[in-house]
């Protein structure tokens, strides 16, 4: 198998809310917005206890969104961490999605917690920082772009060595870099507007509570095209470097229970 062929390992946190599952589950999702077949993606549910394989067999790993808490720790959750920390140590291309991008910063040593200004649902803008125009994902992109969100909890403080490269009004780490091939994005790039729009109404009652508009919210939502290029980036730069470890990268032994 080379490298192009090699398919992406998909590690499925969460489920969406219940009035969106009729079009399927967050790695089908992701699956359509990166443009890969079926066929090109291998999915495990680590929140169901599902360990992962070794990264190597595989171009990248995707880590998709959830509704639980990277605060609550649960233990599904700090095992697919430990997973993730010694599969970015070991070279690994790595794509976390919000809960996704959450779990790879607090694997790496970040802070993640309640967002202290709250809860950020809807179509976004987001301000790049100027390290983006060097990022492999980012570059070229305007300097603010929309993207999809929904979120009640964000990376308070960065892993050593990451660079934050999008910030939001609500949210000043929307995605950050860590070494040469570890991405998050706390945005949804593999949301549609028709997926937002469902994910607002759903948070509707959460939205009023919070002091928020939910009508305005919803009627403000408009496609992300940007947003959902840094993905399909992140597919190609994955499928030509295949996974392969750099050199200068530390390897660190697996823990025990979930190999890298």
């Amino acid at each position: 198998m080379t490298r192009e062929t090699r398919p992406f390992l998909v590690l499925e946190t969460g489920r969406p809310v219940p009035s969106m599952r009729r079009h399927g589950r967050f790695p089908h999702w992701i699956r359509t917005a990166a443009g890969l077949s079926r066929g090109e993606v291998h999915e495990v549910d680590v929140q169901a206890g599902e360990a992962p394989p070794s990264h190597r067999g595989y171009a990248g790993v995707l880590v998709t969104g959830s509704g639980a808490m990277v605060s609550d720790r649960e233990p599904w959750s700090e095992r697919t961490a430990d997973w993730l920390r010694d599969a970015a140590h070991d070279g690994a291309e790595v794509f976390g999605i919000c809960y996704g991008h959450q779990l790879v910063a607090h694997a790496l040593g970040g802070e993640v917690g309640d967002n202290p200004r709250g809860l950020e649902v809807g179509t976004v803008a987001l301000d790049l920082h100027p390290q983006a125009a060097d990022d492999p994902l980012f570059t070229g992109l305007p300097e603010r772009i929309h993207a999809q969100a929904t979120h009640q909890q964000s990376v308070l403080a960065l892993p050593e060595g990451a660079t934050v490269l999008a910030a939001s009004a609500l949210d000043d780490c929307h995605a950050f870099r860590w070494g040469e091939s570890v991405w998050g994005v706390q945005f949804h790039p593999e949301f549609s507007a028709g997926h937002m729009r469902g994910y607002v109404e759903a948070r509707r009652e959460r939205l009023a509570a919070a002091g928020r508009d939910p009508d305005r919210i919803h009627g403000a939502v408009r496609a992300a095209p940007d947003a959902r290029r840094v993905l399909r980036r992140f597919v190609r730069r994955a499928r030509r470097r295949g996974g392969v470890h750099r050199l200068g990268w530390p390897t660190v032994a697996p823990r025990r229970g979930y190999t890298t």
